[in-house]
């Protein structure tokens, strides 16, 4: 391309989800000759080491977290922590500070890619580095949530409807997770400051926003973001991982195998745990539905195994037909496989892009946050799955409303069924086609490119 190599820190929140994210990122940009060196805790660097495929030019550089009293000792992501401990894990990646001064100093790169850590982006300017804020949420969740068109500063604010001038969308809230979201975004996250404060103040002192997104599918929100912020927007394209060189575990093969392109498969990510109730109403739903499935879930709160989780007599009634597990599957790998005909999915923005490219069609049951966002923008905007419905009130769904779901999707005969196939055939299409990729990736370093100058 003619424009010289530039070098890059990688510093995400530590949670799966953010080093994946940072790592595929990291992976499209080393393919073209950048440098990253890459921070992360050094307990994770080797869960993280298969996915490095540029090892010449990805440096992993692992840093321990200082002590914070009450953060169990040898814990170091939000996956070995539950989610009110998540605020000392903060707190612990605000006191690296020093550390990763030392390192800019010493290393001296061009860039700095950060999500929560807002004390980040004016360290860097002060090195003549540019920071850049790369958000592993959607632009619609960004603007949706995060826009300054709301009145961040109050105690409370109203997140049901959109903000004022947000694009015409079938995006909004219900009562309870707005409720969720209001105590979760004024809560502290970190030692004195608030994950809205955290927020803001990222966005604020950054040079650009980042995303991994198409125009195509997100451009309204784009141009939202880019106005209400004013700085720059860059996007990623959809920076689908490469596909695992290792094959699908033998045992699930052969369960997949023998089926047909019917099974259900369910996974919730390293993060989503339900309560014991709603675990059950959600496999009772796929026995109801009378297909064979297989659901990777983490044991509900409260409970060591899944087993013991399970419905007096659930194991017995599906036997042969429906797997519930407790561990770490080839999600990817699974989803691809030709017997998967359905994808029930917590709307994590990661199991979102890889099933968007393959077939399995979509089941839609947020859990938290920004997942909410996407699934409204995926069952409402692009009409490319269903959602499960829950309460108003109370946010809990049912065993039918699980089953109807599925069966919604999987019906190519109903007129959902038929819509939602259509649809997400014309965006996998879309996202498979040929240069797409390289194009936002060619496009995204010229604009990092233009940032130096």
């Amino acid at each position: 391309m003619g424009d010289k190599s530039f070098h890059i820190f990688m510093y995400p929140w530590f949670a799966m989800g953010h080093l994946t994210s940072f790592l595929h990122i990291s992976n499209k940009l080393a393919e073209r000759g950048h440098r990253i060196s890459f921070f992360l805790p050094t307990k994770t660097q080797p869960k993280l080491e298969p996915f490095n495929l540029h090892k010449d030019l990805i440096s992993f550089i692992p840093i321990t977290l200082p002590h914070v009293a009450g953060f169990p000792p040898g814990a170091e992501t939000t996956a070995d922590v539950p989610f009110p401990l998540h605020s000392l894990l903060m707190t612990a990646m605000d006191l690296t500070q020093p550390t990763i001064e030392a390192s800019m100093i010493s290393l001296k790169p061009d860039f700095v890619f950060y999500d929560f850590t807002h004390w980040l982006p004016a360290l860097a300017r002060r090195l003549g580095i540019k920071p850049i804020n790369y958000c592993t949420i959607s632009p619609a969740a960004f603007g949706y949530l995060l826009s300054p068109e709301r009145k961040l500063n109050e105690k409370i604010f109203d997140l049901k409807a959109p903000p004022p001038s947000f694009p015409p969308s079938l995006i909004k809230l219900r009562a309870h997770e707005t409720q969720k979201l209001n105590s979760a975004t004024v809560k502290e996250y970190g030692r004195g400051i608030s994950f809205m404060e955290r927020q803001m103040i990222s966005v604020r002192d950054s040079d650009a926003i980042s995303f991994k997104a198409c125009r195509e599918m997100e451009g309204p929100y784009c141009d939202y973001v880019e106005g209400q912020f004013g700085k720059p927007v860059i996007l990623a394209g959809p920076v689908v991982p490469e596909l695992p060189t290792s094959a699908l575990d033998k045992k699930w093969a052969k369960w997949l195998d023998v089926k047909e392109k019917t099974v259900i498969f369910c996974a919730f990510g390293s993060e989503c745990i339900l309560n014991k109730d709603q675990f059950q109403e959600l496999v009772l739903g796929f026995e109801l539905t009378g297909m064979p499935f297989f659901a990777a879930l983490k044991p509900p709160m409260g409970v060591e195994t899944i087993e013991s989780a399970l419905p007096e007599g659930f194991e017995e009634r599906v036997k042969g037909r429906g797997i519930v597990h407790g561990g770490w599957v080839q999600q990817q790998l699974i989803l691809r496989h030709p017997s998967v005909g359905c994808f029930v999915t917590h709307c994590g923005a990661g199991s979102l892009s890889e099933a968007m490219v393959n077939e399995c069609q979509l089941v839609l049951l947020p859990h938290a946050g920004d997942q909410i966002i996407n699934s409204r923008m995926m069952g409402g905007d692009l009409k490319v799955g269903v959602e499960v419905e829950k309460g108003e009130e109370d946010g809990l769904f049912t065993r039918e409303g699980v089953c109807e779901a599925v069966r919604a999707v999987m019906d190519d005969n109903s007129n959902v069924g038929k819509e939602v196939r259509a649809n997400h055939a014309k965006w996998r299409e879309f996202l498979q086609r040929k240069g797409l990729e390289n194009s936002y990736i060619d496009s995204f370093v010229q604009k990092l490119h233009s940032l130096l100058i």
